[in-house]
C-alpha cells in the first residue's frame, strides 16, 4: 500500500488532485475537493474492486465529503485552494486513474459536481430521509459506490457496443482484398 505515516491516503489523493488543478490554470475549491475524491473513490472501487483509500466519505447537504480532507481545507471556504500542495509520490496506475477523473470530472463546476453528486444512489440512500440542505454524518457505502459506478461503466460498454453496431450497419463493410 501506499500509505506513509503523515499523510493519510485520502490526503495524498487530494493533494494531487489540488496540484493538477494548479499545472492546468484551474485551482480548485474545498466543495470541489470533496466531489473529486468521491468520483475518485468511486471508479477505483468499480474498475479495481477495492478502495482508492479508506477514509469514510459522508453524505453532507452539499454532497459527499472526507470530513478529515474537507478539515485541512475548510479555511480556504469557498475560494480556489491557491497553495500547491506537497508531491504525493503516488504510483503511476493511480495517477492515471487521478488523471482520468480530472479530464471527467475537473472541467466541471463545483455547483455542477454537487447536483450530480445529489442526483446519484450512493449519496441518496445514505442521506436516507434527510431533508435537502440538512445536516448529515451518514456514510456512504462504498459498497453501493461500487455497484452504482459499475452500472455506470456497464452502461456506457453497451452504449458503445450499440455506437459501433449501429456504425457497422450505416456503413458498407471495406473490401479486405
Amino acid at each position: 500500500m501506499w500509505l506513509h505515516w503523515n499523510k493519510s491516503q485520502a490526503h495524498k489523493v487530494a493533494d494531487y488532485l489540488i496540484n493538477f488543478s494548479h499545472e492546468v490554470g484551474d485551482p480548485i475549491t474545498n466543495l470541489k475537493l470533496q466531489k473529486l475524491l468521491y468520483y475518485a473513490q468511486g471508479w477505483y472501487l468499480a474498475l479495481h474492486d477495492r478502495p482508492l483509500f479508506t477514509e469514510r466519505i459522508e453524505a453532507w447537504a452539499h454532497g459527499p465529503t472526507v470530513p478529515p480532507v474537507y478539515g485541512d481545507f475548510k479555511k480556504w471556504r469557498w475560494d480556489p485552494i491557491t497553495e500547491r500542495q506537497d508531491d504525493p509520490h503516488l504510483p503511476k496506475d493511480i495517477e492515471e486513474h487521478l488523471t482520468e477523473v480530472m479530464q471527467v470530472y475537473g472541467i466541471q463546476t463545483a455547483y455542477y459536481l454537487e447536483r450530480l453528486t445529489h442526483s446519484e444512489r450512493p449519496w441518496l440512500l445514505a442521506r436516507g430521509t434527510a431533508a435537502p440542505g440538512e445536516p448529515s454524518n451518514a456514510v456512504i457505502s462504498t459498497d453501493e459506490m461500487k455497484l452504482y459506478f459499475r452500472s455506470l461503466a456497464e452502461a456506457k460498454g453497451d452504449d458503445q457496443e450499440r455506437q459501433a453496431a449501429k456504425r457497422d450497419q450505416t456503413y458498407p463493410a471495406r473490401p479486405t482484398t
